[in-house]
């Protein structure tokens, strides 16, 4: 998984039937470098990439899949450059049927694109993930998860519903900008590539104005299941160019938390706790602010997902094994509760060595 806040790839491996997760195994990160960075940014928005950034992509991904022995299958999300379901159409950039030659097995990939196609948001895909984990963990009562990765993003799971595509079993959609608006200003005003543990922020004011205004946007008034693109923020991005880069920082990680809790408003039933999975659980200014937001209003505790055993950082990566096999077995990775997809739907495309990608 190469995701939204553009860091780096994260592999993990897990033991799987598409089903039940039984055992997790080795992971890796191989960060992108500061030109790599660059090189990923300046494609971001286009719908088509680079022959150097194709390369970049898979080159990547190989280096990172090379530190794992003993896979059978492979699980590649690509990195997306693009992204409007309200035209029918995504892009991740890379192609899977060469990371299918290189390791000599099946490579699932283009996740997205049928549930785009068949009128879906084609985001998030890890609800059907978060459904297994929180049978795994033996929650025996609806909780939530929320991936603060670029983008946020929240799923309601009722584990007591067995099947993942059955009604009342999920609701998955996009909460609104988490980490990436935050990484890029600092990366423009102090040359970093994130605020660390959220210190910065910590020193500064939040504007509340700007963070009121910021809600009014429309997107928070649909109803879910609904996505973003990490550059969907353009407004609170400008609002905040006058500020100090301490009260910068304190108001757009301030607003990364009220957008997850205007989310929470709308789970069927309040969630026992919210589990937080990706780098914004390390920013303790941000998860404060979750804390406040969401727990004091539906008396939901915000915690790490490390507190019932999970790895924040690799969860992802594990949800697009998870896929994989679900893809390989013909079984759902979407349904109307997560991308608001017409049916259920199994997204991917396989390709084998030796062989073009099958649809």
């Amino acid at each position: 998984m190469s995701g939204t806040s553009l860091d780096g790839v994260d592999v993990a491996m897990v033991l799987t039937d598409g089903i039940e997760i039984f055992e997790f195994g080795d992971s890796h990160f191989r960060p992108y470098s500061e030109p790599e960075q660059a090189l990923l940014r300046a494609e971001l928005g286009g719908w088509s990439a680079s022959k150097g950034l194709c390369e970049l992509i898979e080159t990547a991904h190989a280096e990172a899949l090379s530190t794992l022995k003993g896979v059978d299958l492979i699980g590649f999300h690509g990195q997306t450059l693009a992204h409007d379901p309200d035209m029918g159409r995504t892009y991740q950039a890379g192609d899977g049927a060469v990371l299918a030659e290189l390791f000599d097995v099946p490579v699932v990939w283009d996740f997205r694109s049928a549930d785009v196609e068949m009128g879906g948001q084609g985001a998030p895909l890890a609800p059907f993930y978060h459904h297994a984990l929180a049978r795994r963990i033996g929650a025996t009562s609806p909780m939530a998860f929320l991936n603060m990765g670029g983008v946020g993003n929240l799923t309601w799971v009722d584990p007591r519903v067995a099947d993942p595509s059955e009604a009342g079993a999920l609701l998955a959609f996009d909460t609104g900008p988490a980490n990436a608006p935050v990484n890029d200003l600092m990366r423009e005003r102090r040359g970093l590539a994130y605020d660390a543990d959220g210190a910065l922020a910590a020193s500064g004011t939040p504007d509340m104005a700007a963070v009121s205004m910021g809600l009014e946007l429309p997107y928070f008034y649909k109803m879910p299941p609904k996505s973003l693109d990490r550059n969907d923020f353009h407004g609170i991005i400008n609002a905040v160019s006058t500020l100090t880069d301490a009260d910068a920082a304190a108001t757009l990680t301030a607003f990364s938390a009220a957008c997850v809790a205007r989310a929470m408003e709308h789970c069927p039933a309040p969630p026992s706790a919210l589990y937080v999975t990706g780098g914004g659980r390390h920013n303790a200014t941000l998860m404060t602010m979750l804390a406040a937001g969401v727990a004091g209003d539906l008396e939901c505790p915000v915690l790490p997902v490390e507190e019932v055993g999970l790895d924040g950082d690799m969860l992802e990566a594990q949800a697009f094994a998870f896929l994989a096999m679900r893809v390989k077995r013909g079984l759902p990775t979407s349904c109307p509760a997560t991308t608001g997809v017409r049916a259920a739907i199994g997204g991917g495309r396989v390709s084998k060595p030796g062989s073009k990608a099958d649809p």
